[in-house]
């Protein structure tokens, strides 16, 4: 009965125990931090390659613009883009005298007097002509009775002489007439011409020798820039021709980024239509930056840089004049670099910090970094191949947090 009755309390203790127990274990698994969720990336090694990339576009390297030698009415042209010319042998332009102007009220009606005033004059001297010529007659019967008296001893030498002296005179007045004559013709003329108006001249056009334009060089023509028959000054644009074949690229890259650019690095083509990329290498970076506005309205400071392709012309032959390209120029490439996504990194003092997976627990670990290539970074000390890391960090992550792998 004793024994009952000790044993009693020990079996309430382990009724009790068992309860209070799995309650320590909820409560521990209740309290216990929570595992956090995350990305890992492995840190390993990898080539890596820096570039500069910038749209650029293609342009024939000798590009010649054919300008009008003089003013005139250039003629329809007869080539089209993409036809083949050869230096000095095919006609890209003609160009013939342009028709007058027309004339408004005030001058037509100068114009008209002028006319009237030359035929008034060509009158007058027309009778001056007249004048001269019975002058000259009456000259010419003089020396003839002169010359019969001076025969017969009537006169002397002397009257002869005068009266030739007069002939040569009244000569000497016709010839002025008759030129006189012809001046006043031409001024009648010319003031005639000034009365001529467009008009007139379609009505009475006739072919004329116009001025012929030749291709300077062999190659295509890449752009007319006058379809249609047009009326040009001197120094007018009218055709432009090269050859398509012989391309380079031109790229403009942000001031800050053509610094770091040096004639004979490597460039990538992409982009361009084809399946490959191409190759290129930077032959010029241009000492004169310029300013453009971007889409968004920002005004930046361009530098042109200019890239001759390496490819032969078996490899693009479809690529032609101010077609648009991809151009990646390298600046700097490796085979062996370690390196981890740029997401990974997040801002420590003046350095960047990681979160390294060790065995589930978040260790936080500053690293040196060197060269950025897009989303991946290049990691100088702290890290080792082969280690996890976090990928995204965020604020909440602290050292010695469980991790668990999304």
């Amino acid at each position: 009965m004793q024994s009952e009755n000790a044993s009693l309390p020990i079996r309430r203790l382990l009724l009790w125990l068992l309860p209070a127990l799995i309650l320590l274990v909820v409560l521990v698994l209740l309290f216990r931090p929570r595992a956090e969720l995350v990305d890992l990336a492995v840190v390993q090694r990898m080539p890596m390659m820096v570039t500069i990339d910038e749209e650029g576009m293609t342009r024939t390297r000798e590009v010649f613009t054919v300008a009008a030698p003089v003013s005139g009415r250039l003629l329809r042209p007869s080539l089209k883009e993409g036809d083949v010319v050869t230096a000095g042998a095919t006609v890209v332009a003609e160009i013939e005298p342009s028709d007058p102007a027309f004339l408004d009220p005030r001058t037509m009606a100068e114009s008209e007097a002028a006319r009237d005033g030359a035929a008034a004059a060509l009158s007058l001297a027309n009778a001056e002509l007249k004048k001269a010529r019975a002058e000259r007659a009456f000259a010419v019967s003089e020396v003839a009775r002169a010359r019969e008296l001076f025969r017969k001893g009537t006169v002397p030498r002397q009257h002869v002489d005068d009266a030739e002296r007069a002939v040569q005179s009244a000569d000497a007045l016709v010839e002025a007439a008759e030129a006189s004559v012809k001046v006043r013709q031409f001024d009648l003329d010319r003031a005639e011409a000034r009365l001529i108006t467009p008009a007139d001249v379609i009505e009475g056009r006739h072919p004329c020798a116009c001025v012929t334009v030749r291709a300077p060089v062999d190659g295509r023509v890449l752009r007319v820039l006058h379809k249609s028959e047009i009326v040009v000054s001197a120094g007018t644009p009218l055709i432009e021709v090269g050859d398509p074949r012989d391309l380079e690229i031109v790229a403009d890259l942000l001031s800050d980024d053509a610094v770091k650019v040096r004639p004979g690095q490597r460039v990538i083509i992409e982009r361009w239509g084809g399946e490959t990329p191409l190759t290129a290498t930077v032959r010029l970076v241009e000492p004169l930056a310029f300013t453009k506005v971007s889409a968004l309205g920002i005004s930046e400071q361009r530098v042109n840089v200019i890239m001759d392709l390496d490819d032969p012309v078996e490899k693009r032959p479809s690529l032609g004049h101010a077609y648009r390209v991809f151009a990646r120029v390298v600046t700097w490439e490796a085979e062996d670099v370690l390196t981890v996504p740029l997401t990974a990194l997040f801002p420590r003092g003046d350095g960047w910090a990681v979160f390294v997976d060790a065995d589930g627990i978040a260790e936080r670990r500053d690293v040196r970094t060197g060269h950025r290539s897009g989303l991946s970074v290049e990691v100088l000390d702290g890290l080792t191949p082969g280690e996890r890391i976090v990928r995204h960090p965020h604020d909440e992550l602290a050292p010695g947090v469980r991790l668990r792998a999304r």
